[in-house]
Parts: structure tokens; sequence; C-alpha cells
């Protein structure tokens, strides 16, 4: 008897679980469908990666490289500045929390665009500032931004920022991911990178994850 009420409750119950899940798959499937891809380079990806890890919207940052001839490249080929690829992050971002613009502004107040190929005391053509773009929308809204910028006299000299089109990304070593966050201890994180992400906190506090 028990076994007849626990089949005649399960099939009662399972519209309810089956409109359950299939709820839960289309909930999943509008976020799939709302995120995309940016690729930036500022310097030394550590630092971008813990400032846009920061911003609300953005689901998913991995520091690579890209922009090279080197396939498959380790740190210690791009360190040599031979390789031709330029570290940066590769952001994952919901688009109807954040969008491409607000990652612009984001990357062009967190760094200084006017020193070709340097970044503080940071050095080479892997430490390029970089706006890879992934579609034509991308490439005009990063020309147009940048071609602003100069002309707003917002830097005292000419950005050199390179805009060009997103090839393949490497994603880097383990030890490179959220890097920041696990080694905020070390001196590189406390004196360089911690200041950036202060500075992206107190200019873009409208922007922070909650």
């Amino acid at each position: 008897m028990s076994m007849i009420k626990n089949k005649f409750l399960f099939f009662i119950l399972l519209p309810y679980i089956i409109y359950g899940q299939d709820k839960n798959a289309l909930t999943k499937k509008i976020k799939m469908d709302n995120i995309e891809i940016a690729n930036f380079g500022a310097g030394c990806f550590w630092c971008v990666e813990a400032v846009f890890l920061q911003a609300n919207g953005v689901e998913k940052v991995e520091s690579g490289y890209m922009g090279g001839q080197t396939k498959n490249p380790t740190y210690k080929e791009v360190c040599t500045g031979n390789s031709g690829h330029a570290e940066i992050i590769q952001v994952s971002y919901d688009s109807k929390k954040i969008s491409f613009e607000q990652l612009l502004e984001i990357f062009w107040q967190t760094h200084d665009p006017t020193t070709l190929n340097r970044q503080g005391n940071d050095s080479g053509t892997q430490y390029r500032s970089v706006v890879f773009y992934t579609n034509e929308t991308q490439k005009q809204l990063a020309e147009s931004y940048k071609k602003k910028l100069d002309a707003s006299g917002a830097f005292s000299k000419p950005i050199v920022t390179e805009i060009s089109q997103a090839s393949v990304f490497y994603k880097a070593e383990d030890y490179h991911q959220n890097y920041y966050n696990l080694n905020g201890s070390q001196p590189y994180c406390y004196f360089v990178i911690k200041p950036k992400v202060e500075k992206f906190k107190k200019v873009f506090g409208d922007k922070l994850k909650k």
C-alpha cells in the first residue's frame, strides 16, 4: 500500500520537478547568453586581474598571453620579450550588468596608456597597453574612446594603446591565476598592486561587487 502511495505522490510531483529543472536550465541559459569576452593588456597581468576582479558584472578573469607568434608560450618565454605576446587578462562579463564601454573606462583609468611598452618599473613589449577586440563593435568603441581621451587632454602625452584583433588566447600557468588574492602579503603585491586596487575602489565605487 505504501509503495502505491509513494508512486502516486511521485507522479503528482513530477510536473513540478520537471518545471523546476527546466526553469533552472532556462535561467542558466539566459545568463550564459549574456556573457561576453574582453581582452586587455595594461602591464603585469597580476595587477590588471586584481583590478577587474573587483568590478560588478565581471564573472571571471583569467591571466594569459596574446598577440605574439610563439605557440603555447611559457611565462619565461614571454618575459624575454621575444615571443611577441603581451601579458593580458581575458574578462568574462555579464553584459546586462556592465558594458564594454564601462570596462574600457576602467581599463584606461587604472594604468598609464601613454608609456610605450612600460608600466612603472615593468618594461618590455610584453607589458604594452593593448585592447584585443573580439568583434567590430568592440573595435569601434575602443578606437572612439581612445580618440576622445586624446582630444580631451586627460593625459599630458598621447595615448599609445594598441588596438588589435584578438588572436589565440594562451592561459598562463596556474600560479599566475588570482595572484593578488593568494599572495597579497608579498612585496610586489603590497607596494604595486594594492595601490591600484585601492585607486579602483575609490574612483569606481559605484561599480564594485557587493
